[in-house]
């Protein structure tokens, strides 16, 4: 059984808002926010749909794993970067 451990998102790895986890057909992709209690930003949807996407074409995975670091699993939409955006477009 191998495990490998990828970062994804645009920050640093120590920084990268998804964590993703490979082990013997178990994927495990870890919503990595604490602060913000992995509130769903525009980068963290974005790196889960980029998992999301490879994993589809992944015929090893069996299963995935979705979790939280820190104290909450996910918090909801990042209000914080919706309330920054109030244009009529952006919500579209």
């Amino acid at each position: 059984m191998s495990a490998s451990i990828q970062s994804l998102g645009t920050e640093p790895a120590a920084e990268s808002v998804l964590l993703r986890q490979d082990d013997g057909g178990v994927c495990t992709l870890t919503l990595n926010r604490p602060k913000q209690y992995n509130a769903l930003s525009e980068e963290l949807l974005a790196a889960l749909q980029e998992s999301f996407d490879e994993i589809a074409a992944d015929k090893s995975v069996r299963v995935v794993v979705l979790a939280g670091a820190g104290k909450a699993f996910c918090a909801g939409h990042d209000l914080k970067q919706l309330r920054a955006n109030p244009r009529q477009a952006y919500y579209e």
